[in-house]
Order: C-alpha cells, then sequence, then structure tokens
C-alpha cells in the first residue's frame, strides 16, 4: 500500500501537469515549461516517498532526483535526456535574470510542448509504478 503522503504528491504532480496543459494553450510557454518542470518533480518524489520510503531532499534537480528512482523507473534514454532540459526550466522560466531576455519573452512553444510531452509520459509512467508497486 502506497503512503498518502505519496498519493498527495503525485495528485499535485498532476495538477501541475494540467496547469502546464492550460498555460500552453494560452501562449503562457515559460509558465507551461515551468509547470511541466514542477509537475515531474513532485511524481518523482512521490516514487521517493511511495516506493523507496525515504523522504525526498530539499532540491529541484530532476536528474539528481531520477537518479535516486531509476532503478524503481526505468524510463527511455530519449526521455532520460530530456529530463535535464526540463529540470532547468525551474530557475530559467521564472527569474528574468537566469537568462538573456525575460522569460516571458523568451521561451518558444515548441519548448513548451517538448517540456509538456516529457512530464506526460513521467507522470503516466510514475502512476503505472504507484498502483503496481
Amino acid at each position: 500500500m502506497v503512503r498518502e503522503e505519496a498519493i498527495d504528491w503525485f495528485e499535485e504532480g498532476r495538477v501541475d501537469l494540467r496547469r502546464a496543459e492550460r498555460s500552453l494553450e494560452y501562449g503562457d510557454f515559460s509558465l507551461s515549461c515551468y509547470l511541466s518542470q514542477q509537475a515531474i518533480e513532485k511524481v518523482l518524489k512521490a516514487v521517493l516517498i511511495g516506493v523507496k520510503r525515504v523522504r525526498p531532499p530539499h532540491l529541484h534537480d530532476l536528474t539528481v532526483l531520477y537518479g535516486m528512482i531509476c532503478d524503481v523507473l526505468p524510463l527511455p534514454d530519449d526521455i532520460r535526456d530530456r529530463i535535464a532540459e526540463v529540470s532547468q526550466y525551474y530557475v530559467t522560466a521564472r527569474y528574468p535574470n537566469a537568462g538573456l531576455i525575460r522569460p516571458s519573452e523568451s521561451f518558444s512553444r515548441s519548448q513548451a510542448e517538448r517540456a509538456l510531452e516529457v512530464a506526460r509520459y513521467v507522470v503516466g509512467e510514475v502512476e503505472k509504478t504507484l498502483t503496481t508497486g
């Protein structure tokens, strides 16, 4: 049985995924990228809590988080590679001094679509892992 705390993290990740989808529809590409990052972060932390039975670290680096659970959540190479791209959106999609120009002006639809694709895949795989593991 998966702990309630893990379900809470997972469900909040799904909420962020829906928000990322809406942001993409509205043309707010930087927010969509950030929310895709958040969705992935929260569901990876759900795996740490629910499957690995450890408290998640206070960090936002998706590559580090995934490294902690890769043995219980195998992902295809292309998704693993793109997690690093999405990971950087925690900072660059929010702060004006993290990139060359303001996030609201510098993020593209294709970036948001790619990030959302990764988030959808990871959320789906985590859901399977939590319901079977």
